[in-house]
């Protein structure tokens, strides 16, 4: 599903009309992410929270070039699925 299919999908069901929807739904992602790069994370109770995963510094290998390089340590933006979500899921 494709974020068009998602606003013509909650267009319909809501009877607003898209461009208002696309907005909304623009505006929020936008939000979840500037939250993010804040280092805050975004709890949606009933579906699940977006939470920033800090990944460590590790050593990597370029085969081809039979080199080791040293990946920094950084963070990571990721999903956790609330419960209920998962088991309408499953």
């Amino acid at each position: 599903m494709t974020k068009a299919d998602i606003v013509n999908e909650i267009a319909k069901n809501t009877g607003i009309d898209k461009v208002t929807v696309l907005t909304t739904v623009e505006a929020f992602m936008e939000t979840v992410k500037d939250s993010l790069s804040k280092n805050e994370n975004v709890y949606l109770r009933g579906f699940g929270s977006f939470v920033i995963k800090q990944r460590a510094e590790k050593t990597a290998r370029n085969i081809s070039k039979n080199t080791t390089i040293i990946i920094p340590a950084h963070n990571i933006p990721s999903f956790k699925p609330a419960k209920t979500f998962v088991s309408v899921v499953k």
